[in-house]
């Protein structure tokens, strides 16, 4: 088990106010996948902005690339910090949700990023919460204020952050965009760095941003900035999402779903077990 999933047991486990602790969650491969509703997801996500807990809520979407990276299969980067944020991680991608509906019994949704963020921001603007996003590049700035001003009225965008590669490898150059964060008053961080990259930061520097929430939502700063388009619901429905994007943008995930993916698979076929409570 590397790292990260070694610390999300532990928190899924250990949640000291009980946020996650009653709710239900299956191994695969190593990560706890947490059982919940869309409106259930939601609910805990937007608790956790109203809470004075010692550590904020983190959210992940667990798919393929996921498992690639983090599950016991031996692809993963070790992370530096042990102690940072609560993981809550979400059902995402057809072989996730099958996995989770053979060993529950119960077809649970699949939670993705793209699909959740909307109803979370919804909710964001009626508490008057402020949103931060890491990630995507300076070119989406101003469409991400466009598009936040004319469907959220009523959030405070406290900012937009583009660090390169070079700069991400800088640990002193992260931790003062985490102080700039701070300083911001962000309650709702979005962290759209890709894997592992996203939860890796958030891992290694979200108690450090003084945001409440932190979502490792991947492309979701480019589809709110209107310059990626989301599948159909027909493809997503029918689970060939991966293919509609692999068609997009072939040269930058032919490797992440050709060759990481189908042993990702074979791991999260592997025996799975409950996590307890």
């Amino acid at each position: 088990m590397t790292d990260l999933a070694q610390t999300q047991t532990e928190t899924s486990e250990h949640w000291g106010l009980g946020t996650l602790g009653a709710i239900p969650a299956v191994d695969i491969a190593g990560i706890p996948v947490h059982l919940v509703s869309e409106e259930d997801a939601i609910d805990t996500i937007m608790a956790a902005t109203r809470t004075e807990a010692r550590r904020p809520l983190a959210v992940a979407s667990i798919n393929l690339d996921h498992i690639h990276h983090f599950a016991r299969h031996g692809q993963h980067t070790p992370l530096a910090a042990l102690r940072g944020p609560e993981w809550f991680n979400l059902v995402d991608g057809a072989p996730i949700a099958a996995q989770v509906t053979r060993v529950s019994g119960v077809d649970y949704p699949r939670l993705a990023g793209s699909d959740l963020i909307e109803p979370i921001l919804t909710r964001a603007a009626a508490d008057h919460l402020s949103i931060g996003v890491v990630g995507g590049s300076t070119e989406v700035t101003g469409l991400l204020t466009d598009r936040l001003s004319r469907d959220w009225p009523t959030i405070r965008f406290a900012g937009h952050w583009a660090p390169d590669r070079s700069a991400l490898a800088d640990a002193a150059a992260q931790q003062q965009l985490a102080a700039e964060i701070r300083a911001a008053r962000v309650d709702i961080l979005l962290v759209c760095l890709g894997k592992p990259r996203q939860e890796q930061w958030i891992e290694q520097y979200g108690l450090l941003s003084g945001a409440r929430v932190l979502l490792a939502f991947g492309a979701v700063v480019d589809f709110l900035a209107g310059r990626v388009s989301r599948a159909p619901r027909w493809v997503v429905r029918m689970g060939f999402e991966w293919a509609w994007r692999l068609l997009l943008e072939p040269r930058r995930l032919a490797k992440r779903y050709l060759v990481q993916g189908p042993p990702a698979y074979l791991a999260v076929r592997g025996r799975p077990r409950r996590v307890p409570s």
